[in-house]
């Protein structure tokens, strides 16, 4: 195993790109003699440093052999064009090898990009530790590059599953809420798409319109607290009954309170004050603007399912029959913007079934 790592890592190494740039003919043909020699086979070279950015950009070399002194550009503004270029975070090797042997010089260049700095005339032995050298770096940056791509997916992966089983336990956790009346337990899942679609129709950013979708199911957590015989109840419920089903307000805000989780914050709004109406009489007397967003979308869209589902107290009305409750309640119990955007929802809802019907009629 270990031997065939080792293998890996010399192809690796062998195969890596390299770009020669010197203006001098003789010392071009020194390199590419040193380099085929050491088992290197994936090289280019130019004499003129205009091209150099094409070629780079083309390339993409694992390394770079420049020379300082050229005509037209000097290894200085080669190394300030390719700069710009190299994505961030990447480590590209630039071997200076230059006749220029001033300590300002030097600094410069490992200023401007450089890894290493050799003088002319060449040392062969020299070059090819220091080629060699660079080239392990750059492997081993790479390396540590892939590593860490692997690291980042697998925590986003594990985040995304954490969040998944979140999402998953508080539907649950509204279902069952929910189960006692409804045995579908699907009410939850119908008014959070509701509240959603209202929230998109009056405006909503995306990401608040998914918040509200999520925590909306959760209005009704805090009938957990509700007895049997008072929320099954087939009659008109007394006084007393309706001040208990009034707490599952108060106990669903409870449940869900405490938390620094921006789908349960929202969540404890919408139980807390789904059931305020927008002309203040609601059970907690808010008014108007004064009711959370959240609540209202809920509010419009809770009474919308209640309405055209059957419950032990009373039966299913039909859409157009619910939607004509609800509109007698807009300014009063729901606000009218929001049963403006029901009432248009459900018409462009309907319009196609109604074409479709006069078609097949016809």
């Amino acid at each position: 195993m270990e031997t065939t790592v080792k293998k890996m890592k010399e192809d690796s190494l062998n195969n890596a790109r390299i770009l020669i740039v010197d203006d001098q003919e003789a010392n071009v043909l020194l390199l590419e003699r040193l380099l085929r020699a050491s088992g290197y086979t994936n090289f280019v070279s130019t004499q003129d440093p205009r091209q150099v950015l094409q070629i780079y950009l083309k390339s993409q070399p694992d390394l770079i052999l420049l020379d300082l002194m050229m005509p037209y550009l000097d290894g200085f503004a080669v190394m300030q064009q390719i700069q710009s270029r190299v994505p961030q975070g990447d480590y590209l090797p630039i071997l200076v090898l230059t006749a220029e042997v001033t300590t300002d010089a030097k600094q410069k260049a490992l200023t401007m990009g450089a890894k290493d700095f050799l003088t002319k005339p060449l040392d062969a032995i020299e070059v090819m530790l220091r080629i060699r050298n660079l080239l392990e770096t750059r492997h081993l940056h790479q390396r540590l590059q892939n590593q860490n791509e692997l690291l980042e997916e697998r925590v986003l992966e594990q985040t995304r599953e954490l969040e998944q089983a979140r999402i998953e336990i508080l539907q649950r956790l509204a279902a069952t809420a929910e189960y006692r009346e409804d045995p579908t337990g699907e009410h939850p899942k119908r008014v959070g798409e509701t509240a959603a679609m209202l929230s998109h129709a009056v405006g909503l950013p995306k990401a608040q319109v998914e918040l509200i979708r999520l925590a909306a199911p959760l209005h009704d957590v805090g009938k957990v607290g509700v007895p049997d015989s008072v929320l099954q109840k087939p009659g008109k419920l007394t006084p007393e009954e309706f001040e208990q089903v009034k707490t599952h307000t108060a106990l669903g805000a409870k449940i869900l309170s405490g938390t620094q989780v921006p789908l349960l914050q929202l969540a404890e709004e919408i139980a807390l004050y789904h059931h305020e109406h927008w002309d203040g009489g609601g059970y907690a007397g808010l008014k108007g603007a004064s009711i959370p967003i959240a609540a209202r979308l809920v509010a419009v869209a809770e009474a919308f399912d209640v309405l055209t589902h059957e419950r032990s107290y009373r039966k299913a009305l039909a859409t157009q029959e619910a939607l004509a409750e609800i509109a007698k309640q807009s300014g009063r119990q729901f606000e009218p913007r929001l049963v403006d955007a029901l009432l248009k929802w459900h018409k462009r809802r309907e319009l196609p079934r109604r074409m479709r019907e006069a078609i097949l009629a016809g």
